[in-house]
């Protein structure tokens, strides 16, 4: 909450009197008189000022006894009228991915004050603005990486000023230098080491800035071949002893979460992705260990009911199993659903996390 919500009352009023709804979700007031709380947009009858007081969320009204107005129904998270601009806004920033728009350039464009923007925006999308911007450019880059003759070229056609600003961010970005994504990799070493774990043959994958593969199967070569496949000219090399120790304490927390005695993973990640996948994932991880949901329910979660079959598409691109619990989601009816590692392995992983769920 800014400090002016809290502060300037008058101002708050006249906003209240304008009924802004750019301010809608920035403050609450509350007629004392008649026990409820509302927006600043409610199209009811104003208030008396000696009557109001403001509040900075719903929770806070209702602690003071209020209960939401009917008509403005300020327990909504989004109101209409902002979820359509952030919408609007979405489609503009995927359309202009070579500009830099800055918070305040989006605001006045969706015609929300900043801090109205920055939290319905996170709320809606599952990223800030500003990630929504850095992701579609980089969708943008990594196509032009691809197609252009020259790194400089395809920079600039994203939108960046100048290569710098892309290389000193290659890792939270690319995760690796523009240069070698066009080249597949070429320049990167990934490390691997396949271990025996309670649902088969798994393989840890890792540059020097996180893990990039951590996948499921039968035997090391099947396994190296789908590391080859994603990153054709990276340099592949097979851990040797001893495991250093960041790699190993990686190692470790993925076997104590096998074992049940790790339920939350927080491990560092060098992958790359859409702003689509990255909302998908990002809610994949929300999921709480022991849990699964529908496909549905995790396109309803990310503010995209209607995107179930891109959910499902999101879920089967992941390759970091575990750190990324794409296994946590099944189908609507009960069934399995896909698992790229197949179907039996994902059965025994919600049976097994359910189990030392129930147990704790």
């Amino acid at each position: 909450m800014r400090q002016s919500v809290v502060m300037d009352h008058d101002q708050l009023w006249e906003a209240v009197e304008r009924r802004d709804r750019s301010r809608d979700g920035e403050f609450y007031f509350g007629v004392l008189t008649t026990g409820i709380y509302c927006r600043p947009s409610c199209p009811g009858r104003r208030p008396l000022r000696q009557n109001v007081r403001f509040y900075r969320t719903p929770q806070e009204a209702e602690r003071d006894g209020l209960r939401a107005c009917k008509r403005c129904r300020p327990l909504e998270t989004e109101p209409t009228g902002s979820a359509a601009k952030i919408r609007e806004l979405c489609r503009y920033i995927e359309a202009h991915p070579d500009e830099s728009p800055d918070l305040a350039d989006l605001a006045a464009r969706a015609r929300l004050s900043r801090f109205h923007l920055q939290r319905s925006f996170k709320a809606a999308v599952g990223l800030t603005p500003k990630q929504y911007v850095d992701a579609c450019r980089l969708r943008k880059l990594k196509q032009s990486l691809r197609e252009s003759r020259d790194v400089a070229g395809a920079v600039y056609d994203a939108g960046y000023g100048s290569s710098s600003r892309v290389y000193e961010r290659a890792d939270t970005r690319l995760g690796m230098t523009p240069n070698q994504y066009r080249k597949e990799g070429r320049g990167v070493t990934i490390t691997y080491v396949a271990v025996e774990s309670p649902v088969g043959l798994m393989m840890i994958g890792a540059t020097d800035r996180g893990l990039c593969s951590i996948q499921f199967g039968d035997t090391e070569g099947e396994l190296v071949g789908l590391l080859r496949k994603e990153y054709p000219a990276a340099a592949l090399e097979a851990m040797g002893t001893p495991d250093p120790p960041e790699f190993q304490k990686w190692m470790d927390a993925l076997v104590s979460h096998l074992a049940g005695t790790q339920p939350r993973l927080e491990l560092p990640l060098d992958i790359q992705a859409t702003a689509f996948q990255m909302r998908v994932w990002n809610y994949l991880q929300s999921i709480p260990y022991g849990e699964v949901q529908s496909y549905g329910e995790v396109a309803a979660g990310i503010g995209r009911p209607s995107a179930v079959r891109a959910v499902a598409r999101a879920c089967a691109t992941n390759r970091v199993a575990l750190a990324i619990p794409c296994h946590r989601v099944i189908r609507g009816s009960g069934e399995m659903g896909g698992y790229r590692w197949g179907l039996a392995r994902k059965r025994a992983l919600i049976d097994r996390e359910r189990a030392r769920r129930a147990a704790s």
